[in-house]
């Protein structure tokens, strides 16, 4: 928004207004805002002006019901209605509906395509504007590397951390050997799982879409999905394996690591998406460590209580 913008009196005629606009500097003279007591009244073209009868009053020139947007309006939202209304600039008021400035045409033009070339950047997958998009991209080696490196340490702690959880459990193991045989498919699924809502989680923030439009229903979907891996489970390991224990202990594993891991695949690309980094880099490495890690905890607390 610009200040430094021509104002008009209700009371004055077209005369008037453009003598009162010679000798000082606007940013822009393409609309003119006409008040009443600081009020906004309407606007009037330069062109209305010009081509007017000089005793003309500035009121039958004016619009009486211009598009107005209020102080601390999205900039999107604003250059739209400005478009909309085939206006050159755009009036802006308070609260109370004093005139307060004009967005120029200029700063219209640079809103609208700033905005495109974000929207272009979301639909392309990144976050951001379309430079930063390009410079993902095309970054360097070491660059790559800076990004990625530090996630990717902290999945090789997680790893180590994930062997000290197992071996905490050497004595059930040696109990039950076969409590072993399903740790992969247990943390297989639940990663899988976690890995779907992450990926759309992502795809639906690099487009404008917040995470309260998706997370009921990504929270009901990873429910159901681990009841189901539960129900069909269950009677599988029972048949091959004849041990009923085991069985319930794979089937509980997997309907709580699944329904824990959708919401960790929220909560993670959400957070990193507040806190202004990437989450295309850093959901991934740290979702599957988190994942993996109570996966294991939720598997060998389930088969300690059950099947032993």
């Amino acid at each position: 928004m610009s200040t430094a913008v021509p104002v008009a009196a209700v009371g004055q005629s077209a005369d008037d207004v453009l003598t009162s606009l010679r000798g000082h500097s606007y940013d822009s003279v393409g609309l003119v805002g006409v008040c009443a007591d600081g009020v906004l009244a309407g606007v009037v073209t330069m062109e209305r002006l010009l081509a007017a009868a000089p005793v003309t009053p500035v009121t039958e020139l004016m619009d009486p019901d211009p598009p107005t947007v209020r102080l601390g309006t999205d900039q999107e939202h604003a250059a739209w209605q400005a478009v909309q209304h085939g206006e050159s600039a755009l009036a802006v008021v308070d609260g109370v509906g004093r005139f307060v400035g004009l967005v120029p045409p200029q700063r219209l033009l640079a809103v609208l395509l700033a905005e495109h070339d974000e929207d272009m950047a979301r639909l392309g997958g990144f976050l951001g504007s379309g430079a930063a998009a390009r410079t993902a991209v095309t970054e360097s080696v070491a660059r790559r590397l800076w990004h990625r490196l530090p996630w990717l340490l902290l999945g090789l702690a997680g790893a180590l951390l994930a062997a000290g959880i197992v071996g905490s459990f050497e004595q059930e193991l040696e109990e039950q050997v076969l409590i072993a045989f399903f740790v992969p498919g247990v943390v297989y699924l639940a990663d899988a799982v976690g890995t779907q809502t992450e990926a759309l989680v992502i795809r639906g923030l690099s487009v404008g879409v917040g995470i309260g439009r998706v997370a009921r229903r990504e929270t009901v979907t990873g429910v159901v999905l681990g009841l189901l891996f539960a129900v069909l489970t269950y009677p599988l390991v029972l048949l091959l394996w004849h041990d009923a224990g085991v069985a319930a202990a794979v089937a509980v594993a997997l309907f709580a690591a699944s329904s824990v891991a959708t919401l960790i695949a929220m909560v993670l690309p959400w957070t990193l998406h507040r806190l202004g980094r990437d989450p295309a880099f850093g959901s991934g490495p740290l979702a599957t460590v988190i994942q993996d890690l109570l996966s294991i905890l939720i598997y060998f607390l389930a088969a300690a209580a059950i099947a032993l």
